[in-house]
C-alpha cells in the first residue's frame, strides 16, 4: 500500500486493492565485501527462463560489508493483524561493517520464499520472472565478523514501504553498512508481501489485502493509523531488542547513537517512531506522507505531524515537486519543528526513485514509459549516489562525529538536489 497512491484510489475497493499493490515503499539491505559478487557469479544474467540477475551498485565506504538475518518474538502483545496469534514475530536483517570475510559468501537479495511471492507481484511494472530475484546476489558476506577496531558502532534502523519487503531498500544500506553503521532492516508481518521465517514457512499480506477489501473510503484512514501504529510497537521492540542482537552485534551497537530512516510509510514510521520514543536521535524521511489520507487534504495528521519534533535533527527528501511548501503534512511538521532540519527535492525523481527499483527496473527489460512512470526522468545511477550521499551526510553530522558540509547548501557535485528549506 503507498499512501501517496491511495491518495487517487479513493472511489472503490478494486481501486484501493491497486494502491495497495504498489506498496509504500521504502527500504531493504545489503552490504559491501572485498570482491564484487559480480565477479563471484560470472555473468549478471540467471539461467534461460530465471530472470536477469539484476546487479546493485557497489557501496562507496572503506568497510566490508557482514549480514545475517533473524528472527524476534514479542511475547507482550498478540498480533495485531492476526489476533488469535498470542505474540507478535518479526525477522531482521542486519547489515554492518565486518572483518575477515573470507570464506563467506555473497548473502542473497531475498530469501527464495519471499522472492516468489514479491516474483508473483510483478511489482512496479516487471514482468513476472524478468527478475531472478532469489538469485541477486548482495555485496554483504553472510555470517562474517563485525569490525569493531574503531570501538562502538552508530546504529540505524530501516523502514521500507507498506506492501514491500524490508529488501527493497539494499543499494542504500549496504553503502550506509560501508561507511561504518550497523544498520537493522525490518519486515513488517501480514503487511510486507511476503516474509520467510527460519522454519520455511512465508507469512503473506493477506491480512492486510483483507482488511482494505472490507474498508469503505471514510474508514480508510483508519486503517492507514493502525499500519502506523503497528509499525512503530514493531520499531519499539526492536529498539529494545538492538543490545540482545547476535553474533556479537549487540555488544557492538552503541545505543546512545540510534537513527532512523524510511521511505515512504517507512519515512512515516522513523518520524512517528522519533516522536515516540526519545532513543532515535536522528531521522530521514524518503517521500513518505504524514497524513492518513489517500490524498494530501492536510487532515488526519500524523501525531508528529501536528506538534514537530524537539531539539532532534530531521531530513526530508521528497521526489519531484514534493516539499514542505506543497505537501500539507510536511508543511506542519516544518512548522511545527524546533530541532535542526533540511527539506532536499531531487528533480526528475518519481516516489520509487528512492528503493533499489532506481537500480533495477532498467535492467529488467522494460520500455522507456515504464522506466519513467516509476523513476522518473532522473538519471537512475546520479539519483542512487545523491540518496546516498545526502543521507550519510546526515547520519555522519548527527551520530558520526564527522561533517562533510554536504548539507550546508546547494553543491556543484549534485545540481539534481534542490534546497527547499533549511
Amino acid at each position: 500500500m503507498n499512501f501517496r497512491d491511495l491518495r487517487s484510489s479513493r472511489t472503490s475497493a478494486r481501486a484501493r486493492k491497486g494502491a495497495l499493490a504498489l506498496g509504500l515503499a521504502v527500504t531493504t539491505v545489503l552490504a559491501a565485501g572485498a570482491a564484487s559478487p559480480a565477479s563471484a557469479q560470472g555473468s549478471g544474467d540467471a539461467p534461460a527462463g530465471h530472470g536477469v540477475r539484476a546487479a546493485l551498485p557497489a557501496p562507496t565506504g572503506p568497510h566490508a560489508v557482514g549480514t545475517f538475518s533473524t528472527r524476534l518474538v514479542d511475547h507482550s502483545r498478540n498480533d495485531p493483524w492476526v489476533t488469535a496469534q498470542p505474540y507478535r514475530e518479526l525477522m531482521v536483517s542486519v547489515w554492518y561493517p565486518a572483518r575477515a570475510t573470507g570464506g563467506h559468501g555473497f548473502a542473497p537479495y531475498m530469501a527464495k520464499g519471499a522472492a516468489a511471492r514479491w516474483n508473483a507481484a510483478a511489482p512496479h511494472g516487471i514482468p513476472k520472472d524478468a527478475v531472478d530475484w532469489a538469485g541477486m546476489r548482495t555485496h554483504a558476506r553472510e555470517g562474517a565478523r563485525v569490525d569493531t577496531g574503531g570501538g562502538r558502532l552508530p546504529v540505524l534502523l530501516y523502514s521500507a514501504g507498506a506492501n514491500e519487503p524490508r529488501t527493497w531498500g539494499t543499494s542504500l544500506v549496504e553503502d550506509l553498512a560501508s561507511r561504518g553503521y550497523v544498520v537493522v532492516t525490518v519486515d513488517h508481518t501480514y503487511e510486507s508481501p511476503g516474509v520467510e521465517f527460519p522454519d520455511g514457512s512465508v507469512k503473506t499480506d493477506k491480512p492486510l489485502r483483507d482488511a482494505l477489501a472490507g474498508t469503505p473510503p471514510e474508514k480508510l484512514p483508519r486503517l492507514m493509523e493502525k499500519v502506523l501504529t503497528t509499525r512503530v510497537a514493531d520499531d519499539k521492540f526492536v529498539l529494545d531488542r538492538l543490545g540482545a542482537l547476535p553474533h556479537g552485534l549487540g555488544r557492538a551497537v552503541d545505543q546512545s547513537r540510534v537513527g532512523m530512516v524510511g521511505h515512504s510509510a517507512g519515512g512515516m514510521a522513523a518520524a512517528e517512531t522519533m516522536y515516540e520514543d526519545k532513543r532515535v536521535k536522528a531521522g530521514v524521511n524518503l517521500d513518505g506522507t504524514l497524513e492518513h489520507n489517500g490524498e494530501p487534504q492536510g487532515t488526519n495528521l500524523t501525531p508528529v505531524a501536528r506538534h514537530g519534533l524537539d531539539d532532534r535533527p530531521f531530513l526530508l527528501m521528497g521526489r519531484d515537486g514534493s516539499d514542505h511548501t506543497t505537501e500539507p503534512s510536511w508543511g506542519s511538521f516544518w512548522k511545527h519543528g524546533t530541532g535542526w532540519k533540511r527539506d532536499l527535492n531531487l528533480r526528475g525523481a518519481k516516489h520509487q526513485t528512492y528503493t533499489d527499483l532506481a537500480a533495477v527496473l532498467p535492467q529488467a527489460g522494460v520500455g522507456r514509459d515504464v522506466v519513467e512512470k516509476n523513476i522518473g526522468t532522473v538519471d537512475a545511477a546520479r539519483a542512487t549516489a545523491a540518496r546516498r550521499a545526502y543521507v550519510a551526510s546526515f547520519f555522519d553530522r548527527t551520530l558520526g562525529g564527522r561533517d562533510d558540509h554536504l548539507l550546508d547548501g546547494p553543491s556543484d557535485r549534485f545540481p539534481e538536489v534542490r534546497f527547499v528549506g533549511r
